[in-house]
């Protein structure tokens, strides 16, 4: 993903973006209900690049926002990528790994499960998000990375809300937070995206 491409995603979020306040960010038309699969695969490229070094073996996403910007980064990475699921199917039986998050759109705890199978130890584990906000769904993925023996190598999100302090609460992972796009701001109505004037 080019410099170019990372401001037309900058520019796409101010232009299409819709602050439905108490911090919630609406950019349906990329990615949380529509998918721009060329700008998409793009950002998966950016984060593949950035994480190049890490030997990643594997990617962790939840459900359903994260699945797109994940499986484009395994794609670039050459990578499974596994999704925690928010409810439990029925054909998901034995081991399971099992966290909760708040859901800041749901106002609601949700449980997210992977399979054991899916999640063996000793991989090198790369979580990617659709946002970095409070870091709290982020911090139960990891908590399942370290369950599950595997070595938490990264963390990747598209956009970053920096005003909820999540890139804090992760810090302590001492590993890699990386975000395609920062938004500084979504006082009065507004969104303030860092890089555009």
């Amino acid at each position: 993903m080019s410099e170019a491409l990372v401001q037309e995603l900058r520019q796409r979020i101010v232009q299409e973006g819709k602050n439905l306040g108490d911090g919630i960010l609406k950019i349906d038309s990329l990615l949380n209900h529509q998918l721009d699969t060329r700008l998409i695969m793009g950002c998966g490229e950016e984060i593949a690049r950035r994480f190049a070094d890490k030997n990643v073996t594997r990617i962790l996403t939840a459900e359903v926002s994260g699945i797109a910007p994940a499986m484009a980064a395994g794609f670039a990475m050459g990578v499974p990528v596994v999704y925690a699921r928010k409810t439990k199917p029925v054909t998901m039986f034995g081991p399971i790994f099992l966290e909760t998050a708040p859901s800041h759109t749901k106002g609601m705890e949700v449980n997210l499960m992977v399979s054991a199978e899916f999640l063996p130890p000793n991989e090198r584990i790369l979580i990617i998000d659709d946002f970095l906000a409070s870091g709290k769904t982020l911090k139960s993925l990891a908590r399942m990375v370290l369950s599950a023996q595997c070595e938490l190598v990264g963390i990747a999100a598209v956009v970053e809300k920096t005003f909820e302090s999540g890139r804090e609460l992760l810090s302590s992972y001492g590993v890699p937070i990386e975000a395609l796009v920062q938004i500084t701001s979504m006082d009065n109505g507004k969104i303030v995206v860092a890089g555009v004037e």
